[in-house]
């Protein structure tokens, strides 16, 4: 037996009717109370009757009766208001300070078997989500509610983010926007190296050179440690000139480049594709996220964000190495990610911070029109017959697998719940 499960008995009332304490008076439970998931009592502000006095205050739940004194509850004053104390097994009584006994009542024999052998089932489970085999059964109405709910918290987690990265950035949105950019824009496997780019390249110095795409490749090639080796081609020579001349006039760092990872990738994601892409991103928008923000259809996000490699790329995937020719875009499922990872949230955001209701409105709208993500997450749900055609409902779904169904947290999750009743 687990306490999680007897808060959940608790709270749904998973138990035989007409119940009496461990000393023998009838009980009524009026209302379970509010379940505390911080420190204190479990449940706050219960009503009980027993015989014909009425009681309203707090409830404790252990699996046995001596947890009450194991736990130091005893010596805590946070459980002076406690008028009941649930109990799977009643060891021993509870005397108060005032010489009376804290009244018991033991679940042994009252628990709805059912519920707990289709838990025992849950947490035993192999299967890619606990209930794998019933999923389809689910009420869809607590289906569909459940995950408007995962999406709501899918992007408040991901707007934290956006708060983190305007407070690093001074409160400058577009400093804020283009770090964000930059993290994205390594699709995983270089988040981290695009994030460190970030902290030494200046969003000013970068917003200055935005009409002039050379110099900004300069900047971005040169900073990132891409522009130290011998080269022959001319490109990659011109680039390390232009950029000795602004190291010197900015003062500025380089990263090493073996902090770019090029093994294990498709080439289409080289880091290199990736720098000249991201150059011409801020180029497009002028290094202004306001481009993004007042963007009213998807469309225009997407002609923003679907950019091409700059013509060298077109025949190379890194310095000197030449490859058969090939258009170097952001792809359909890239541009994607972008929409669902940096532009929602930071719209997100954006509006409720300006009090702009019609900007958070349009971040979760944008949601429902975009294509849902295709990974092996999305894939999975898929072949359990979820819908996952868009990312509104695969936001979600990634919310629900990562944060309940691999922490086998069935007791709060809402589809858990309804297939555990």
């Amino acid at each position: 037996m687990t306490e999680e499960f007897l808060h959940y008995v608790w709270q749904f009332r998973l138990y035989k009717a007409n119940l009496s304490l461990v000393s023998g008076e009838p009980l009524e439970i009026l209302h379970p109370g509010v379940h505390n998931l911080d420190s204190g009592p479990d449940f706050f502000n219960a009503r009980i009757r027993i015989d014909e006095t009425t009681w309203a205050g707090n409830i404790e739940i252990h699996i046995n009766s001596s947890d009450w004194f194991r736990h130091h509850h005893h010596l805590d004053k946070a459980y002076g208001n406690v008028i009941l104390h649930v109990v799977y097994h009643s060891d021993r009584q509870i005397a108060l300070k005032d010489g009376n006994y804290l009244p018991e009542l033991e679940l042994k024999s009252l628990i709805d078997q059912h519920a707990w052998q289709r838990y025992l089932l849950f947490m035993g489970s192999k299967n890619w989500i606990p209930c794998e085999n019933l999923i389809t059964g689910a009420d869809p109405v607590v289906f569909v509610s459940w995950l408007d709910a995962l999406l709501v918290n899918r992007i408040e987690r991901k707007a934290k983010r956006v708060g983190d990265a305007l407070i690093q950035s001074g409160n400058d949105w577009n400093a804020a926007f283009f770090r964000l950019l930059a993290r994205n824009m390594g699709f995983k496997l270089n988040n981290d190296a695009f994030e460190q780019l970030a902290l030494i390249l200046s969003y000013k110095q970068l917003a200055r050179h935005s009409d002039k795409l050379f110099q900004l490749e300069a900047l971005i090639f040169g900073q990132a440690g891409l522009l130290q080796g011998n080269f022959k081609d001319s490109y990659p020579l011109a680039l390390r000139k232009e950029f000795k001349f602004l190291s010197k006039k900015y003062s500025l760092q380089t990263m090493d480049e073996h902090q770019w990872r090029f093994m294990r990738l498709h080439p289409g994601n080289f880091p290199t594709f990736r720098l000249s892409q991201f150059a011409q991103i801020i180029h497009r928008s002028n290094g202004f996220m306001m481009k993004f923000i007042d963007s009213t259809d998807v469309s225009s996000l997407h002609e923003l964000l679907s950019c091409e490699a700059s013509e060298y790329w077109k025949t190379h995937y890194r310095f000197d190495s030449i490859t058969a020719p090939s258009l170097r875009k952001l792809g359909i499922m890239s541009v994607n990610l972008l929409l669902i990872n940096l532009v929602t949230p930071f719209m997100f955001v954006y509006g409720k911070t300006k009090n702009k209701p019609e900007l958070v409105e349009r971040s979760v709208q944008l949601l429902e029109i975009t294509k849902g993500e295709n990974n092996s997450i999305t894939r999975s749900w898929a072949k359990h017959g979820i819908d996952v055609s868009r990312a509104s409902q695969t936001q979600a779904l990634l919310e629900l697998k990562s944060n309940y169904c691999d922490q086998k947290k069935c007791l709060t999750c809402r589809i858990g719940l309804s297939l555990l009743k």
